[in-house]
């Protein structure tokens, strides 16, 4: 019987290749855009997938990964954490949080990449509060305003008319840190267009902000687009680890 905590050797080679090919499409995508391969960080959104994967991908050389579930998150790190204990990857929350799961996910998150009201904001910094009292942090917590281009609420994400309310917010509450944005293209959006305005928010958030220079945007199938805007961190899932999510999502 096969170990569970083991990937196969197929399931090795075909994240291997994987991997290959997604790093090759961000060099080509740098390279086209006049840009360095270094600027632009790769995150691994590993939901759903077990976390012999994720343990798999830490021995190719990947530290980054995005979680969008809180409970789901919390257990895989602590697996991911028994399988490598000698490796600490960085995780990153990324899906719509729930403000009575912010404390759920403070112990293990490097970042919370989705922030996307004022509400959500004061949450985490209470928590971040008690956490620090406890001995449990010992500065800010990093964190990403969700800027959503279309102002679906659907989706998640601060509209353009709340933006600035929103970033400035994050800068003054002492439990965070804003260190940019996140965005998703529209559905039915033409790429270049839709990152083009991500990339013109981002621009404007760095003139009020200068510290907040991380923008996370692009993903599988739109990446390249995003990179040539000036996006520094692509969410890869699909392309990277395939199609295996489980019958509940």
């Amino acid at each position: 019987m096969s170990d569970p905590r083991t990937p196969t050797a197929d399931r090795v080679g075909e994240l291997t290749d994987r991997l290959a090919a997604v790093r090759e499409r961000v060099a080509e995508a740098c390279r086209a855009a006049g840009r360095d391969p270094s600027e632009v960080g790769l995150l691994a959104v590993t939901k759903t997938i077990p976390a012999a994967d994720v343990a798999a991908l830490v021995d190719l050389g990947l530290d980054a990964f995005a979680e969008n579930r809180a409970q789901e998150a919390a257990s895989k790190v602590d697996e991911v954490r028994a399988l490598r204990p000698d490796v600490s990857p960085d995780w990153f929350f990324v899906g719509g949080l729930q403000r009575n799961k912010v404390r759920t996910v403070l112990p293990w998150v490097t970042r919370i990449d989705s922030v996307d009201s004022t509400r959500l904001a004061r949450a985490i910094d209470k928590e971040v509060a008690k956490a620090r009292d406890a001995g449990e942090r010992g500065g800010p917590l990093p964190v990403l305003v969700q800027y959503s281009v279309d102002g679906d609420a659907d989706r998640g994400g601060v509209a353009p008319e709340g933006l600035v309310e929103l970033t400035d917010l994050v800068t003054e509450l002492p439990g965070l840190e804003l260190a940019g944005l996140m965005a998703v293209a529209p559905l039915g959006w033409e790429p270049d267009a839709a990152f083009e305005r991500i990339a013109e928010a981002h621009r404007e958030t760095v003139g009020r902000h200068p510290g907040a220079t991380v923008l996370s945007a692009g993903m599988s199938g739109d990446l390249e687009s995003a990179i040539g805007h000036g996006s520094t961190v692509v969410r890869v899932g699909t392309a990277l680890v395939g199609d295996r999510r489980i019958a509940s999502e």
